[in-house]
C-alpha cells in the first residue's frame, strides 16, 4: 500500500516539474480560485457573512460537503443591507407587480 502512494507522488511531482512556469502559475491561480469559489460567490452576490464564509472556506476544502455546504451558503445567505440587497430584492418586486 505504502509503495502504491509513493509511487504516486513521485508521478506527481513529476508531472508538476513538467509543467513549466506559465503553466504551474496558472494551474495554482486557477486552484486557488476553485478552492475559493465559495468566497468568489460570496463576494459578487454581495452577502453578509462573507467574512465567515472565507474562515470556514480555508479547512473546508478537505472534505467535499463542507465546501459544497458553503456554496450553498453563498448562495443564498442574507444580503449586506444597502445598494446590493435593494438590486436584488428589484427583480422579485417587478416580478410581484
Amino acid at each position: 500500500m505504502l509503495t502504491d502512494l509513493d509511487q504516486m507522488w513521485a508521478d506527481m511531482t513529476a508531472a508538476v516539474q513538467g509543467l513549466g512556469l506559465f503553466k504551474g502559475i496558472l494551474f495554482v491561480l486557477f486552484f486557488l480560485a476553485l478552492w475559493f469559489l465559495p468566497v468568489i460567490i460570496a463576494l459578487f452576490r454581495n452577502r453578509d457573512h462573507l467574512g465567515r464564509i472565507f474562515v470556514a472556506n480555508i479547512p473546508a476544502i478537505l472534505s467535499w460537503v463542507a465546501w459544497l455546504a458553503l456554496i450553498a451558503w453563498a448562495f443564498t445567505g442574507k444580503c449586506k443591507t444597502g445598494e446590493g440587497a435593494e438590486a436584488e430584492r428589484e427583480p422579485a418586486k417587478k416580478a410581484a407587480v
